[in-house]
């Protein structure tokens, strides 16, 4: 296997040749020269079908950008993830999140162990538990309490998959250590029909540790302290902390250092979407990933989605200046994934230095946002139509809904595809220039039957890979978040200052003034 520590190729040398490329023709004429565009420009990718075909690229852009993936060994460093080599090299680990979803009797491993069994032995336990939640009929309200990928992802999902929920089980997220978010879950709850998740590696994440003491604080005025062990379980590896918490450790619910945070909605951080979906639904949402892992390593790069439009967005960014990316989802029950996917991709590909400890010579890592559709059409569409800025499109849409009204997912529908459309065609309008639509706006397509367990995960997936792929690519550590940590040093040494007696040596005049105006109102 490679030494994924080694430096990457430098990314200038590799865009060299495709800046060298002429733009293609506009997309109006790219579609209407080439009707086989539609169907060449398609892929399969398990249920999801990925239309790239307006897209700006065009048979010799994407030659190139294959050349340079392989020049960049994007093949070899994924192969390199799932065989367990440590290519989260600034933190010497393992990226194996691809384990989470490997079926029972494979085997992948990490520094020689098999962690298949420990990863199917988590699940096995973590269905127990669902099974008797979902079973006792005292207990209608479950609430995760975590921060960043301890609440995104099963938040995302849990409102993505709530058709497939158990109709007497509420869910609701806590994440913000802003009061105000833990005090409208606790005011809509009744303690004897509340239970807790309390979902932090380490057992000492300042956010989910405040909410969940205030959490205890109030479970305990209303049940006493007996309670606790009956009302809250930890997703957690820290033993100690979460017995001295008050929770039975028997209750507590592990996952792994070679499992990121961002990555981990398929571990024991899912456990808050298997009590809402059950066991089953659970175990077809890990198939759904699976599905996309398996194309991912099989497909050749030219019919490997992740690879593609992985590699369109490095054409967009390092070479057309396109440094931003919307996520439209045109399903209501996908509203957070636009949020999910900001994390996903601007956490792991944030940065700037390479890994050999260089400073990137080029940009990485694209803005994402995003809104479900229709309602981003009467906001920031007119910008993505007739704005300066060229804003990369991925419209992501179902055939059939979960609710009955059918005329409305028709309308949806329409609306998608007519958005897709306009934004590649445009209109000429000589005689009124404000309603000119210059077209020739790139967007991406991914179509699915249904929106179910299998067909998230394998949308969840398809974006972790297309990750994998820029980030080998710009040769930067995809892994790390090094960028998180100074901001919550700096808050741990204010908080005390806020209160007690401030330090104006460690501080900026511009920080001490914000200091000194807190503590005289508060």
């Amino acid at each position: 296997m490679p030494d994924t520590s080694a430096p990457a190729p430098d990314p200038d040398t590799l865009f060299a040749s495709l800046r060298q490329l002429p733009e293609p023709p506009p997309l109006r004429q790219l579609l209407t020269d080439d009707p086989t565009r539609a169907d060449r420009y398609v892929i399969q990718a398990g249920d999801l079908r990925v239309d790239y075909s307006k897209h700006r690229v065009d048979d010799s852009i994407l030659a190139g950008l294959f050349d340079v993936a392989r020049s960049a060994g994007v093949e070899q460093r994924r192969d390199a993830m799932f065989a367990g080599e440590h290519i989260n090299v600034t933190e010497d680990r393992a990226v194996m999140h691809v384990a989470l979803r490997a079926r029972s009797g494979v085997s992948m491993y990490v520094d020689g162990h098999d962690v298949v069994p420990d990863v199917h032995a988590t699940l096995d336990k973590m269905a127990a538990f669902a099974e008797r939640v979902r079973a006792d009929e005292r207990i209608t309200h479950v609430v995760n309490i975590g921060i960043g990928g301890s609440d995104l992802g099963p938040a995302m999902a849990t409102r993505a998959l709530q058709a497939f929920a158990h109709p007497r089980i509420r869910s609701s997220f806590v994440s913000n250590v802003d009061g105000q978010d833990i005090a409208d879950v606790l005011a809509s709850s009744e303690p004897a029909e509340t239970m807790f998740i309390v979902a932090s590696k380490t057992f000492g994440t300042v956010e989910t540790l405040t909410n969940a003491r205030t959490a205890r604080d109030w479970l305990v005025a209303g049940l006493g302290e007996e309670a606790v062990a009956d009302h809250f379980v930890a997703v957690s590896t820290n033993a100690e902390r979460v017995a001295d918490f008050g929770i039975d450790i028997a209750n507590m619910f592990g996952f792994w250092d070679w499992v990121g945070g961002r990555y981990s909605v398929d571990s024991a951080i899912g456990l808050s979407l298997m009590v809402a979906i059950g066991p089953d639904h659970f175990r077809e949402f890990l198939a759904g990933f699976r599905t996309i892992d398996e194309h991912f390593t099989q497909s050749p790069l030219e019919a490997n989605a992740p690879a593609v439009l992985g590699l369109i967005g490095v054409w967009y960014g390092n070479v057309l200046g396109w440094w931003t990316k919307a996520v439209l989802p045109y399903a209501d029950e996908l509203a957070r994934f636009p949020a999910y996917l900001q994390q996903l991709e601007m956490e792991s590909n944030g940065k700037s230095v390479r890994l050999d400890g260089t400073r990137l010579t080029t940009d990485s890592g694209p803005i994402v946002w995003g809104e479900p559709g229709t309602n981003g059409q009467h906001a920031f569409y007119q910008l993505i139509h007739q704005g300066t800025r060229i804003v990369p499109c991925d419209f992501i849409g179902f055939a059939n809904p979960h609710h009955p009204y059918r005329h409305h997912h028709d309308l949806l529908v329409a609306n998608l595809i007519a958005q897709s459309e306009a934004l590649a065609f445009g209109r000429d309008n000589t005689d009124e220039p404000y309603r000119n639509f210059e077209g020739n706006r790139p967007s991406a397509v991914i179509l699915a039957d249904e929106l179910t367990p299998s067909t998230l995960g394998q949308l969840i997936a398809l974006y972790e890979h297309i990750v994998n792929v820029q980030g080998t690519i710009w040769g930067i550590d995809s892994y790390d978040q090094w960028g998180v940590e100074l901001g919550k040093e700096l808050a741990n040494n204010i908080t005390p200052e806020l209160t007690g007696e401030p330090a104006p040596d460690r501080h900026d005049a511009a920080t001490n003034a914000l200091i000194a105006w807190y503590r005289a109102h508060r």
